[in-house]
């Protein structure tokens, strides 16, 4: 981070300059990339998800010979070949949070300020550098975890193929929903400016919430789960059996855009009324 931190204060020593957001956006390229938290969390997702799948579609394959007719039925191997992403969504949910907080508990943040005011634009820049990245390397480890889970799977036992109704869109969506995680924790990060409070909601929210809702009767649970996270992430990947009372897989993305939005909105809102 000090070659990033000396690029700042050398370009916030230029009088007059103003940035769009394109430069904006390039400072930030650089700092994420400087990170080493940036490459140990995509390398955790990598290793999980691609891991994961390895490991429970071999075990599918190898025990499919005495397994139930009822667990044959209801076998989906798009679904069960992304069981890594309750792994891979966190580590791009801190990688979100630390491409914000990791510039608050340096003190960089204000040479960042210094050399782009329009604090707005700095948060908009951060968005869009994180979004982009999480959301080309969520694509290609959900792609590769596809097609590294499914030649695992001889016959008899089913492997599925992107040509196959739902298949391509549930690939699609698990590298989506990774990028719309990383955004939420950019959010987060936002407005709690702590990389501790900030992670700490978001695995609340991700692992804790839905099992605070079994509490709650039936009908409540329903009318709630669907709108969490972790349900929406279950219902997008699945090409064989939607999950019931679930929004649909669009739908789901839809809502996790709009908690994405409003969280950096009312980030960028808070960060331009208070001191850095």
């Amino acid at each position: 981070m000090s070659s990033t931190a000396t690029v700042s204060r050398r370009e916030a020593g230029q009088p007059g300059r103003r940035y769009g957001f394109r430069g904006v956006a390039r400072m930030e390229w650089i700092k994420l990339r400087s990170m080493r938290s940036t490459w140990w969390s995509l390398g955790v997702a990598a290793v999980a998800m691609i891991g994961l799948s390895i490991l429970v579609l071999s075990i599918a394959s190898s025990h499919w010979a005495t397994t139930s007719p009822a667990d044959r039925a209801a076998f989906d191997p798009t679904e069960n070949g992304y069981t890594g992403m309750a792994v891979a969504q966190l580590a791009m949910a801190v990688l979100g949070v630390l491409a914000v907080t990791g510039e608050y508990s340096s003190g960089m943040i204000r040479n960042t300020f210094a050399a782009a005011p329009r604090r707005g634009l700095v948060i908009a820049a951060k968005a869009a550098v994180v979004g982009a990245l999480t959301l080309v390397t969520g694509e290609i480890f959900a792609f590769a975890t596809f097609g590294i889970g499914q030649r695992l799977l001889a016959a008899p036992v089913p492997h599925a193929s992107l040509g196959q109704p739902g298949v391509l869109r549930a690939v699609v969506l698990a590298g989506a929903y990774l990028a719309l995680i990383a955004l939420i924790g950019a959010g987060l990060g936002t407005l709690a400016r702590r990389s501790a409070a900030a992670i700490a909601v978001l695995a609340g929210v991700i692992f804790v919430l839905p099992l605070i809702t079994l509490a709650l009767p039936e009908t409540t649970q329903h009318a709630v789960q669907k709108f969490l996270p972790e349900v929406i992430a279950e219902n997008s990947l699945t090409a064989v059996k939607a999950v019931p009372y679930s929004l649909s897989a669009w739908a789901g993305l839809a809502v996790l855009a709009g908690y994405a939005a409003v969280l950096l909105g009312a980030g960028a809102w808070l960060t331009a009324r208070r001191d850095a």
